[in-house]
């Protein structure tokens, strides 16, 4: 935000703003990463530390959140990936030697196993298509299935209540189940009796 006025900047902004120069005076801002100035990144969930924590304890000694993260970095906003390049993609993941791949492709059968992943195969083998399910929905129904401890997941909705993340609140189906409006019934048309005159007489 080098280019941003104080004035665009929201009151939580300024005070942290404030508060980083007086810790470090003097700050040349361009030695910051800045996303806006920058290409090669994406969106991700605030609580992400937290869902790679959660995805790590289910796992049975065998950490996900390596491999889970770098398949998020390597998606263009559209949780879809293409594996063409399994080595790779276990070397980003932390895994080396021979069994480099093998490792990587069993972390990626844990994750399909417990919901956070789909995989499909192709031209790249067993693993060639990677689809990312929403993790909060995925944390939401392992806990449903008692697969999720409590701690960890009051935690998680704390978090999301804090980052006003909507993702798990129930759709609002008043405004379905709402009655639609009656239409009025037709106007009967009126009836005009013809006046004869009366007979003389």
């Amino acid at each position: 935000m080098a280019a941003a006025t104080r004035k665009q900047l929201s009151k939580i902004q300024r005070q942290k703003a404030d508060l980083r120069n007086s810790l470090w005076p003097g700050l040349e801002e361009r030695r910051l990463w800045d996303y806006s100035s920058s290409d090669g990144w994406l969106n991700i969930p605030r609580a992400m530390p937290l869902l790679l924590q959660i995805m790590d304890r289910m796992s049975n000694g065998k950490p996900v959140s390596a491999v889970y993260l770098d398949l998020w970095c390597r998606t263009y906003n559209d949780s879809f990936i293409v594996a063409s390049n399994p080595r790779e993609m276990a070397f980003f993941s932390g895994f080396t030697g021979e069994r480099a791949e093998r490792t990587w492709a069993s972390r990626i059968r844990i994750l399909a196993e417990l919901g956070f992943i789909d995989v499909k195969d192709g031209p790249n083998g067993a693993i060639s298509y990677i689809l990312i399910w929403n993790p909060y929905s995925v944390v939401k129904a392992l806990q449903s299935a008692g697969r999720v401890d409590t701690k960890s997941y009051n935690a998680l909705i704390q978090r999301m209540i804090e980052i006003r993340a909507t993702d798990l609140q129930e759709p609002d189906s008043s405004a379905e189940n709402a009655e639609e409006p009656q239409e009025a019934p037709p106007k009967k048309p009126s009836i005009r009796l013809r006046q004869f005159p009366k007979p003389n007489g």
